[in-house]
């Protein structure tokens, strides 16, 4: 029930109408009873800053941020996190006294399956596949475990050479090297984790993967392939690796555990995180 008392949280994005978000942060509010709502909010890039202060003036008490908007907010932020600085994104936001304050719960979310294993992570090389936003929130994440290095790879070298350069000027202590696609087969021997975070395999390319079957032969079984795709489930590259005995993870638990640290962050207090994932696993099941 939505009563004059509820209390608005959301996500920002455009478009923002394929979201999940409000599925399962509303599945998580209802579970705990308590009297808030999580709303989609449709924000075109020229409005950011109006869309930010009319938040505040209404009372909105945070938000999550979603494509275009992860690096064009953090203007507008009285405080951001380390970790957000480091990435260069921010994904999550809530109102303070001082103002809106803003951090990067993506990292948490991909870190948060990678901490149930029991790896040696100071001895895990990393293949990151792709050079974009979400490949940023991953190098952070890698190097929070302290992974033995962290390659990144992409087919275009200017981005690639820029990736390198934002890293270098970065806060955080990380082993990166950049790596053009004709540079993987001798890496991929060496991988004990390999992150796909292009959009190879995501509907309606469906039977795409990032990596040819050659390619995949490559990898050593019980290496981990997480593709942070998450529809369908699995991709074609975590079919692929199933088949050659690697351990893979999908893009939907990041998708949840991300999605739970935010929601923990504006209600102070542990969130069902199950909820949250049978909602958007009932929600996919139904429309696969």
């Amino acid at each position: 029930m939505i009563t004059g008392k509820t209390k608005l949280l959301g996500v920002i994005g455009h478009p923002i109408e394929h979201s999940l978000s409000p599925l399962m942060h509303n599945a998580a509010l209802t579970d705990l009873g308590l009297d808030y709502v999580y709303l989609p909010l449709p924000v075109e890039p020229k409005n950011l800053a109006k869309a930010v202060a009319g938040f505040a003036v209404i009372g909105v008490q945070g938000f999550n941020i979603t494509i275009p908007h992860k690096q064009a907010i953090i203007p507008l932020l009285s405080t951001v996190s380390t970790i957000a600085e480091a990435v260069g994104a921010v994904n999550t936001v809530w109102w303070t006294e001082q103002g809106w304050s803003g951090t990067n719960t993506d990292v948490a979310g991909f870190l948060a399956p990678l901490n149930e294993l029991e790896r040696d992570w100071s001895q895990t090389e990393t293949i990151i596949l792709g050079s974009g936003g979400a490949a940023r929130a991953v190098v952070a994440g890698c190097t929070q475990l302290g992974c033995a290095g962290v390659r990144v790879v992409g087919r275009d070298r200017e981005k690639l050479q820029q990736f390198q350069q934002r890293w270098n000027n970065s806060t955080l202590p990380v082993h990166l090297q950049t790596h053009g696609w004709d540079e993987l087969p001798p890496l991929l021997p060496k991988a004990g984790l390999v992150v796909n975070t292009t959009p190879i395999g995501m509907h309606p390319q469906v039977e795409q993967s990032p990596l040819a079957p050659e390619l995949m032969d490559c990898l050593q079984p019980g290496a981990i392939a997480y593709d942070l795709i998450y529809t369908p489930n699995p991709t074609r590259f975590l079919q692929q690796a199933s088949e050659r005995g690697m351990v893979t993870i999908d893009g939907l638990e990041m998708l949840v555990q991300q999605g739970a640290a935010a929601l923990e962050i504006w209600l102070q207090q542990p969130v069902p995180v199950d909820v949250m994932r049978r909602s958007l696993q009932q929600h996919l099941f139904r429309h696969q």
